[in-house]
């Protein structure tokens, strides 16, 4: 079973997010706004990270590029998110795909199973 960390800092929507992976058969873990984003997605080991660009604890395009620079982190699926458009920024940054708030819950589904697809035939 595939596994989402969800680094959302909306507790409503991680709710929502995390009761979505649920229902489509993902494993899924919530960052805590208090962690440090790096750590916990290195001690989780997710399939694929849906990364905020904008949480509490900075900014998920710094934390992108920190990962993008670190070893241990070759391989990790990156899905970013924001309200605001910034898919070129993301996708330079290192992001996997990017969806623009608010966004239905078929296509964030959607994009997350043509990543781990993409990733299984590479």
């Amino acid at each position: 079973m595939p596994k989402i960390m969800l680094a959302e800092d909306d507790l409503t929507m991680l709710r929502l997010l995390k009761t979505l992976m649920q229902l489509e058969g993902f494993e899924s873990v919530g960052l805590d706004y208090n962690e440090d984003v790096l750590e916990a997605v290195y001690r989780e080991a997710p399939d694929v990270l849906l990364l905020d660009v904008h949480l509490t604890q900075g900014n998920g395009l710094d934390f992108l590029r920190q990962m993008r620079a670190d070893p241990r982190f070759d391989g990790l699926i990156v899905l970013m998110a924001s309200g605001m458009s910034l898919k070129d920024e993301c996708l330079a940054a290192g992001a996997n795909e990017f969806l623009l708030k608010p966004f239905m819950p078929d296509t964030l589904i959607s994009a997350i199973r043509f990543l781990l697809s993409s990733r299984a035939t590479s």
